[in-house]
């Protein structure tokens, strides 16, 4: 789990060599949580409203298609919006991000509630009613942060602070 969530720290770090002293990484954060976070609240919200085919009943029978399509969808919608303002990114690559966010999300919830099943563990806190607790809120985020930094590493063809000697050819 360190490893995956280490992943949201080194956007803080990620400098674009064109311009050196651009600080991408806050709002590269910002908007990695808030459409994870969000990711969950949407597919929570559809799966609710109209959920009634199940994804995986044996590891989350709570988990719904139209929960996942319709997260998805809301996520895509905000990344969309939010990616322009808060990241370097332009509309067309904040969707492909919204998608990976939204699908990755997904699966890091299932991964962990996997784990959870397996440990016979249904909820890990009460302090929000529906959500399991704090390892519900952090789940998603052990898929989605490797995948966005990546994402964002390769898509502009970053370097870290003190890492590399610049831009690769």
């Amino acid at each position: 789990m360190v490893f995956c969530l280490s992943h949201a720290a080194f956007l803080l770090i990620l400098r674009d060599p064109s311009r050196p002293r651009a600080m991408p990484g806050p709002g590269l954060v910002l908007y990695l949580v808030t459409l994870t976070e969000l990711n969950d609240v949407a597919q929570f919200l559809w799966g609710k409203s109209l959920g009634r085919h199940k994804v995986v009943p044996t590891v989350s029978p709570n988990k719904t298609w139209e929960g996942l399509l319709g997260g998805v969808a809301t996520t895509t919608l905000l990344a969309w919006l939010l990616g322009p303002v808060l990241t370097p990114m332009d509309r067309a690559q904040s969707l492909l991000a919204g998608l990976i966010v939204g699908v990755g999300g997904f699966f890091g919830d299932i991964n962990l509630s996997a784990l959870k099943r397996d440990l016979g563990i249904k909820d890990t806190g009460t302090l929000l009613p529906g959500h399991g607790g704090i390892l519900d809120r952090v789940d998603s985020l052990t898929y989605t942060a490797p995948l966005f930094f990546h994402y964002i590493y390769y898509l502009f063809q970053w370097h870290t602070f003190g890492v590399g000697g610049g831009a690769r050819p």
